[in-house]
């Protein structure tokens, strides 16, 4: 009995230890080797870069957020589409040896209004080349059907010459990560490149069951991290009582929460079935909090322009190209056009 004491004393210790920490756990499942933890944290900070408002400091990568772990990146191309309220950029991690690809999600003070309208997206588009798959028009034309994908595919393959095949990691938060994920297929279909990753955070739903299950096919170790109770991945709703009808989630979610009372709280970083749909993950709760949308794996994702598409650069400092809308593209290699503006001065696109 003394002995059994003794243990139980023991358990208790060091579950305290642990609590008390905090310190993020990844549930190990058959499917835990396709998702590093690390690997998440690093690719969350790209992904809260991109909402900085000022073009000069994010292209010299030199904004508040551009530091910690991803202090040592080299921008390529800043993609800017005014017209549509678009942003996305291009550029080479020389620490993870890759490319990386960022798409920028919705502005802090449209989410409201972004959020209510995810309520109501059909699936009216099928995809090309892929029988009964089904996605939102709204949420494939973003990425195909507007100045975002040339520019990105440009800005893949001048990083690619530059520093070899290396790999090509996508990635996004909110709005962005539905961008990213059709991105990430573009690049694998269409495009026939290899290794191309994909990782996004807060993303809804894009397509029906048959798409999740051609995406699980092109992109096998996807990741979607969700965060406890995130309004954004239970968006547009799933029906499981019409599971041909109705959105559907890809595989894989890896869903970020909190486990425990009081101050025993650790955080869990649970790794889902393959299912895209997993019961007792994100869909395990009520997706009821904006909060838990606009921080991930700690990192704010806040917008720091509050109006939702205000952009500002130093156009005199800066090599960019503009078309006839106002779109824009920074690019690392490219010159200054001929005719633009050489007066020092910033500007506000709205």
């Amino acid at each position: 009995m003394e002995r059994r004491g003794l243990l139980k004393a023991a358990l208790l210790a060091c579950l305290l230890v642990v609590c008390s920490a905090r310190v993020p756990t990844v549930i190990q499942q058959p499917s835990a080797t396709i998702y590093n933890s690390t690997l998440a944290k690093i690719l969350v900070e790209y992904a809260a870069a991109i909402y900085t408002a000022d073009l000069t400091q994010l292209f010299t990568w030199t904004c508040d957020r551009c530091g910690d772990l991803i202090a040592g990146f080299e921008m390529m191309d800043i993609i800017v589409d005014v017209e549509n309220c678009l942003e996305a950029y291009v550029g080479f991690a020389s620490d993870i040896n890759a490319v990386i690809v960022v798409f920028r999600g919705t502005q802090e003070n449209s989410i409201q209004n972004w959020i209510e309208d995810l309520l109501w997206k059909q699936l009216d588009l099928d995809y090309p080349g892929m029988p009964e798959a089904m996605v939102h028009r709204g949420f494939y034309s973003a990425y195909h059907n507007t100045t975002i994908r040339d520019g990105i595919v440009s800005g893949i393959q001048k990083t690619r010459k530059l520093h070899g095949d290396v790999p090509i990691m996508v990635t996004g938060h909110s709005m962005g990560a539905a961008m990213a994920s059709f991105c990430a297929l573009d690049l694998v279909v269409n495009y026939g490149l290899d290794d191309v990753k994909l990782m996004t955070f807060g993303q809804p739903r894009v397509g029906n069951a048959a798409f999740a299950s051609y995406f699980k096919r092109y992109l096998p170790h996807a990741i979607r991290v969700t965060h406890a109770n995130d309004i954004v991945p239970h968006l547009p709703p799933y029906f499981s009582f019409f599971p041909q009808k109705t959105y559907h989630h890809f595989p894989r979610e890896v869903w970020v929460h909190n486990v425990g009372l009081g101050s025993l709280v650790y955080t869990v970083e649970k790794i889902c079935d393959d299912s895209g749909e997993d019961p007792a993950c994100s869909r395990s709760v009520s997706g009821n909090s904006i909060q838990d949308h606009i921080t991930y794996l700690g990192v704010s994702m806040h917008a720091e322009a509050w109006s939702s598409c205000r952009i500002v650069m130093d156009y005199a400092e800066l090599r960019y190209k503009m078309d006839l809308h106002g779109n824009v593209v920074l690019s690392k290699l490219q010159q200054q056009q001929p005719g633009l503006s050489d007066e020092r001065r910033r500007h506000s696109a709205q």
